[in-house]
């Protein structure tokens, strides 16, 4: 649906750009647009490259797995069919920190990871796990502690206080968390009484 949006955004664009003999417009929007998103994506890499090594540095040093461990509570009560000791469970809580400090990019292969050890303890391979549903409800939820790349973005573009949006952003993800959490459990244990 969203496909459509946008065609016909263009499209019509483009049908007044040309019935008000401005074409070349279209043409220079187009070209302006793709300069400054290729200079806000080069711009940003930096900031990308960064976190992740500090997370690769955090994996080799074995503070994941300290992490792991010190969140064992949460993630055992989020996800009781999944072992304490599984792959999973180091995938899912890097795939949380990466959320965490605001690289959604970064989160993404881990995610993959995480699925991926998921399916493994799955049963039915046809049809996603309770731990897989709670995993994806958190993932797109998570808490967002340090909004690294938002604040990437508002220093490329020159903002008076970058970081002026960290309380907003801790308490909006804490909510979009919260629901998150609480809508799993709720749709988990409908799920459970229908079938």
């Amino acid at each position: 649906m969203v496909n459509y949006v946008w065609l016909f955004m263009v499209v019509f664009g483009i049908l007044v750009a040309g019935a008000q003999g401005q074409i070349e417009v279209v043409t220079k929007a187009a070209l302006d647009g793709a300069q400054v998103a290729v200079k806000t994506s080069i711009s940003l890499i930096a900031i990308i490259t960064f976190w992740l090594g500090i997370m690769k540095l955090a994996e080799a040093a074995g503070l994941v797995q300290g992490l792991a461990k010190l969140v064992r509570p949460v993630t055992g009560f989020l996800f009781p069919s999944v072992p304490k000791d599984h792959p999973a469970m180091g995938a899912i809580v890097m795939n949380l920190s990466a959320n965490i400090l605001g690289l959604g990019n970064a989160a993404t292969p881990m995610g993959l990871i995480a699925m991926q050890e998921l399916q493994k303890l799955n049963k039915k391979s046809d049809t996603a796990s309770e731990a897989m549903c709670t995993f994806l409800a958190i993932n797109t939820g998570c808490i967002t502690i340090i909004p690294t790349t938002i604040i990437g973005i508002r220093v490329l573009y020159g903002s008076q206080d970058p970081t002026e949006i960290v309380g907003t952003t801790i308490f909006a993800t804490l909510c979009g968390m919260t629901v998150a959490i609480l809508a799993d459990r709720m749709l988990r244990s409908i799920y459970r009484n229908r079938w």
